[in-house]
């Protein structure tokens, strides 16, 4: 599917820059916004133009008229960098954002300096699948609020949740505000999502980043990912499952680091 090029041009999104040196873009998960890159990427910040933005119908960006697909966000993305001015970037995508990134280097490999996938796939099974459905009814339903006592189970690990962390907070912030709509509009999209033709047009060096406790179709995923990208490479992030970075920023950053160089 492909939405109105109206609701997915750089002008409708807030651009955050922080840091200095060669720009890294940083696409959040689901159901968040781009603040989940002060958590976990700041201390990137020393060494890189962080760059990072809200995805349509989430934190400032406004729900698109449509729905829409992965390939409309990688479409965004394009626009951001020429909006931006950069000719070329690192891009680090979080599941929602992996999905993205991934579809972004294997359309404009040219543009694609690094490449980190973080707990992402090129594509969910059918049972996922119809989950993404039933997840996305809720959200229009009840709201996403409803939703975040399971959500947590799956983004962190029962000690971490059980800590209250300021990670844990911000997400139940974020997922008290979410749009239902912007939200469900996301799982659609996610659903309809099929990558894999796409994977071994990658030619960016690659990390793959997984947490140590994710989701067996998660891992799978990752070790796929790995194996398909020409110039792959694994890295476990422990203890920590879904919303890895925000679990272990302090690992995830130096990983990143010694990555990029």
């Amino acid at each position: 599917m492909t939405a109105a090029a109206e609701d997915f041009t750089a002008e409708r999104l807030q651009v955050h820059r922080s840091g200095s040196g060669p720009p890294l873009v940083l696409l959040h998960c689901l159901g968040v916004d781009h603040g989940l890159w002060d958590i976990a990427a700041a201390g990137l910040g020393e060494r890189c133009t962080l760059i990072s933005y809200d995805f349509p119908g989430h934190g400032t960006t406004p729900v698109p008229a449509s729905a829409y697909g992965i390939e409309d966000l990688s479409r965004q993305l394009a626009d951001v960098f020429a909006r931006e001015g950069l000719a070329k970037a690192h891009v680090a995508g979080i599941s929602l954002g992996g999905l993205v990134a991934q579809r972004f280097a294997a359309t404009h490999p040219e543009r694609v300096d690094r490449l980190v996938l973080i707990d992402t796939t090129p594509r969910y099974d059918d049972a996922a699948r119809q989950m993404w459905g039933e997840r996305a009814r809720a959200a229009r339903g009840a709201g996403v609020a409803a939703l975040t006592d399971s959500l947590l189970q799956i983004w962190f690990t029962a000690d971490f949740v059980a800590q209250d962390s300021p990670a844990v907070r911000y997400v139940r912030e974020c997922f008290a505000a979410a749009s239902g709509e912007g939200y469900a509009r996301a799982c659609e999209a996610l659903a309809a999502a099929d990558l894999r033709p796409l994977a071994a047009r990658i030619a960016a060096p690659t990390l793959v980043i997984c947490g140590s406790e994710e989701l067996p179709a998660f891992r799978e995923a990752a070790d796929w990912l790995q194996r398909t990208i020409a110039n792959a490479e694994l890295a476990l992030l422990s203890p920590a499952r879904h919303a890895s970075v925000l679990q272990q920023p302090l690992a995830f950053v130096q990983r990143v680091a010694a990555f990029l160089g």
